[in-house]
């Protein structure tokens, strides 16, 4: 009886430790259903449009710049010069901007044979200085001679007109020379020959342009041709080449002083035209 009893425990025993079975998985591909595989498709092929999206949407981040609300991205320009600033600041009809004291009159001055005389290679017996432009892709010596009394006339009309030197000459040049006989900043504007107006090939002054009132400019000019657009605003003066004696400018400096009783300055002009040509006949 114990023996059969043993045994049964022993079998009993045995039966325990044998390995358990594995159960595999069954391969859904096998078992699933049509449904379900249309749906899993489906949920694949969602999952992968959205990455995607997702992947784009990071490219077109980084390849597009990053732009503030509210600002605009410029590109960089060279900075402009302070003629062309004046034009877009005040009027592009008018050669110059507006006047900042109302009250003051207008002086246009010519440069060459009117302030100064110029000579090429080679050097004149006398100058007083010598300026070296690049015209044309060139470098050429001018020897300049100032007219005598040019600092005082200068000088005197300093504070009580607005000086404009008005010349038909290349910006090039004439810069320079202005450079050098205008060191304490008298002349409140350069004009060059590209603010006159080509007729006929002469080169023309027009004031009419400048944004001045008539009644209120003189031009001082030895060539009649360049202000024939205005000539009763005009006072001719002698061409200056080398005189050591020349008195034009002083000359100038006596009308000046009488301008001030006459409310039109072209009036002014016609007497002081009339008595200057009344001495010299």
């Amino acid at each position: 009886m114990v023996s059969k009893c043993i045994r049964k425990t022993l079998k009993k025993c045995a039966r325990d430790r044998r390995i358990p079975r594995r159960h595999h998985r069954r391969s859904p591909a096998k078992n699933a259903s049509p449904h379900t595989l249309i749906f899993s498709i489906n949920k694949s092929i969602h999952s992968c449009k959205r990455r995607l999206a997702k992947f784009f949407c990071k490219l077109a981040r980084i390849a597009t710049p990053i732009r503030r609300k509210g600002y605009k991205i410029l590109p960089k320009q060279e900075p402009e010069s302070k003629d062309s600033i004046c034009k877009v600041l005040f009027s592009d009809d008018y050669v110059l901007p507006p006047l900042i004291s109302p009250n003051k009159r207008t002086v246009f001055l010519d440069l060459d044979e009117t302030l100064v005389h110029s000579n090429l290679d080679p050097p004149p017996n006398q100058f007083d200085f010598v300026v070296r432009p690049w015209i044309d892709g060139n470098l050429m010596n001018f020897y300049v001679l100032k007219r005598p009394g040019l600092d005082e006339f200068l000088e005197f009309l300093n504070g009580k007109f607005e000086v404009v030197v008005f010349t038909a000459g290349l910006k090039e040049y004439a810069s320079l020379v202005l450079d050098r006989i205008d060191k304490k900043g008298v002349i409140a504007h350069r004009l060059y020959r590209d603010s006159c107006k080509e007729v006929d090939g002469r080169f023309v002054k027009d004031l009419s342009a400048t944004g001045r009132e008539l009644s209120r400019v003189v031009i001082v000019d030895d060539n009649p041709n360049a202000y024939a657009f205005q000539p009763e605003n005009a006072i001719q003066i002698r061409p200056f080449i080398d005189d050591p004696k020349d008195k034009e400018l002083m000359r100038l400096v006596k009308f000046f002083q009488g301008c001030d009783c006459c409310d039109d300055m072209r009036h002014a002009v016609k007497a002081f035209v009339g008595e200057h040509e009344s001495h010299v006949s």
